[in-house]
């Protein structure tokens, strides 16, 4: 008989493994000694332990599935149950137990995690379904139907949902989707027409505007092709292939009109540069009147000077604001030195200005006696405050005063 610390052979060659339940029955051994039966079943046990394992590092180190982790440990377990080995039995029960643990902790956490995954996946879901449907109703046609295309890409790299909330999202989705195309479409179609209408209406501006290239009515034909470049404008623009050809040939008939034009209106810039030179000689003579000196004799020369200038043809009309400003100001100036002599005799305006003097005068004179007052009693706080008042009252007194002289007082 032979044994060790977790198993023994009986006489009969039978071979036993100590357990917490007691001894249980390994097999038989017949083909030689009792020493090497026990180290057979003890190469079974050590073949359990490494597979044993093996497995905890698959279930720690790999993304195996709870599934078919419990699928590997009930096989080991069902080896182990069948006492076909010597060793400690009950430590690889214990283990596996452990692992079994371990395992279910894995089953939960990963059903944590899809049951998170699948409500980001639905709020990421949802989030893409709002946004179509706003961009549903957006006229921004190219950019609303690039950021939709850019939508479903984002869509199909998500996970599926429970098939019935997947369903009803994809539908909403779609619908979106569908009702932006079928906007679009009625957009674009509606713009084919308008373009097919503008092209109506440039045809007929175009037949006008030829008709009208060789007249010579210069004014009122000017006129009229101002009209029809108001009309080509608001008749919008007509398809792609045709609106080049239709303004070419609309530019085309201005400019054989504008051209005879020109040269019949060359002359006339020629005598209006003349012009120019004149109306700019009686500027300077009129710039000389001022400063007024005296405004009567002033204000004959400025009617002599007018006179002349009203004689004078036109000038170019870039020119006009200029010379026409320079002539204004000397006319405002002696408006301005008008408006001085009438103020200066005027008496009700004067004693209004001397009774506002002496007001302001007399609220000087008492500010001045408080503050001195107040200092002298020690009082700086409400010294200061009166000081600022005084001095406002004195800035409109010099203002006053000032006013005042100009009447000559």
């Amino acid at each position: 008989m032979s044994s060790d610390p977790w198993g023994r052979v009986d006489e009969t060659g039978t071979v036993y493994v100590r357990t917490a339940d007691g001894e249980q029955v390994v097999g038989s051994w017949q083909a030689g000694t009792p020493d090497e039966a026990l180290a057979y079943f003890e190469r079974k046990y050590e073949g359990l332990v490494v597979e044993i394992g093996l497995l905890e590092k698959r279930v720690k180190t790999t993304d195996l599935s709870a599934k078919d982790a419990q699928t590997a440990i009930d096989h080991i377990r069902e080896q182990v149950d069948a006492h076909h080995a010597v060793g400690d039995l009950d430590a690889l029960k214990v283990r596996l137990d452990k692992l079994v643990e371990t395992v279910d902790a894995r089953r939960e956490e990963r059903k944590v995690q899809r049951a998170k995954q699948s409500d980001e996946a639905r709020h990421s879901k949802e989030t893409l379904v709002v946004e179509a449907e706003e961009l549903a109703q957006s006229d921004q046609w190219r950019a609303a139907g690039e950021r939709l295309r850019a939508l479903v890409d984002t869509w199909k790299g998500l996970p599926r949902l429970d098939r019935k909330s997947d369903d009803e999202l994809w539908h909403r989705f779609s619908h979106a989707r569908s009702a932006f195309s079928k906007r679009r479409k009625a957009h674009f179609a509606s713009l084919d027409a308008q373009r097919e209408e503008a092209r109506k209406t440039k045809e007929k501006l175009v037949a006008e505007a030829e008709s009208l290239s060789g007249s010579s009515d210069w004014g009122p034909t000017a006129a009229r092709y101002r009209e029809l470049m108001a009309d080509w404008k608001a008749a919008g623009r007509a398809q792609r292939e045709h609106e080049d050809d239709l303004w070419n040939r609309f530019r085309g008939a201005q400019d054989v009109f504008f051209a005879a034009r020109s040269s019949v209106f060359a002359e006339r810039d020629a005598e209006q540069t003349e012009n120019l030179k004149l109306k700019e000689e009686l500027a300077e003579e009129a710039e000389k009147l001022v400063p007024v000196q005296d405004l009567k004799a002033a204000r004959a020369a400025f009617r002599s000077l007018n006179e002349r200038w009203e004689a004078i043809g036109h000038v170019p009309r870039d020119a006009r604001p200029k010379v026409e400003g320079r002539m204004h100001a000397v006319e405002r100036a002696l408006q301005e030195s008008e408006e001085t002599e009438w103020r200066r005799t005027n008496p009700e305006a004067r004693a209004r200005a001397e009774g506002l003097t002496g007001q302001l005068q007399a609220a000087v004179d008492k500010l001045q006696g408080q503050i001195e007052a107040a200092r002298s009693a020690g009082n700086t706080a409400k010294a200061d405050k009166l000081q600022k008042e005084l001095d406002g009252r004195q800035a409109l007194l010099d203002q006053a005063l000032k006013g005042l002289h100009e009447f000559g007082g």
